[in-house]
C-alpha cells in the first residue's frame, strides 16, 4: 500500500512539475522570439534606410558611362562631323529634318553640321564626367536632359511607336537626378561638407 501511495504521489506529481517548466518557458520563449523579430525589423530599417540613399548611384553611373562612352565614339569617329557622306551628322539630320518635330532645329544644325556635331559630343563628355563625379550634378542633368531632348524632336521623333525610341526613355532617366542632384558619392557632397565646417 505504502509502495502504491508512493508511485501515485509520485505518478500525480510529474504532470505538475512539467506543467509549471512549461509555463515557464513559454513566456521566455515569446520574448525570445519578439526579441529576435525586432532585431530583424531593426535591420530591415537599416537596409531600407542605406538602399532609399544610394538609390539614384547606379542611374547616375549608367547615364554618365553611357555619356562618356557616346562622346568618344562620336569624337574617334571623323566620318561623324561631315557635313555628307555615310554615317555623318550633315547626312542624320537630312534624312530625319521632313520627320522630325521642330524641323526648324535640323535646319539650324544643317547650317553648320560640323559645328553641331561637336557641340553634341562635347556636351554628352561635359555631362558624362560631371555625373560620374557629381559635380555640379544638377548642371549636367539639366545638360543631358536638353541632349535627350534635342535628339527625341529631331532624330527619334518619327520611331513608332515611341516607347522604341531611346531618346525619350533617357529624358525620362534624366529627371530624377534633376531633382535630387548628386547627394552621396559626390563633389558636390564634399564641397557642402566644406562650406559647412567653415562656418
Amino acid at each position: 500500500m505504502a509502495g502504491q501511495a508512493d508511485r501515485t504521489n509520485g505518478t500525480s506529481g510529474d504532470p505538475g512539475a512539467s506543467g509549471g517548466a512549461g509555463g515557464s518557458d513559454g513566456p521566455d520563449r515569446r520574448a525570445e522570439r519578439k526579441a529576435r523579430l525586432a532585431r530583424w525589423e531593426a535591420t530591415f530599417a537599416q537596409w531600407k534606410a542605406v538602399a532609399s540613399r544610394y538609390a539614384l548611384v547606379p542611374l547616375r553611373l549608367f547615364l554618365g558611362v553611357t555619356f562618356v562612352y557616346a562622346a568618344f565614339d562620336k569624337l574617334t569617329d571623323s566620318a561623324f562631323f561631315a557635313a555628307d557622306g555615310s554615317g555623318s551628322i550633315g547626312e542624320t539630320m537630312r534624312a530625319v529634318r521632313d520627320s522630325s518635330a521642330i524641323p526648324g532645329l535640323v535646319d539650324l544644325a544643317l547650317k553648320n553640321p560640323s559645328g553641331f556635331g561637336y557641340a553634341i559630343a562635347f556636351g554628352e563628355l561635359a555631362v558624362g564626367i560631371g555625373t560620374l563625379l557629381g559635380l555640379y550634378a544638377r548642371v549636367a542633368a539639366l545638360g543631358g536632359a536638353l541632349i535627350s531632348l534635342s535628339l527625341w524632336l529631331t532624330v527619334s521623333w518619327q520611331v513608332n511607336p515611341y516607347y522604341l525610341g531611346n531618346d525619350l526613355a533617357y529624358l525620362m532617366a534624366w529627371l530624377p537626378l534633376l531633382l535630387a542632384g548628386a547627394s552621396v558619392l559626390s563633389v558636390d557632397r564634399l564641397l557642402a561638407d566644406r562650406r559647412r565646417r567653415t562656418r
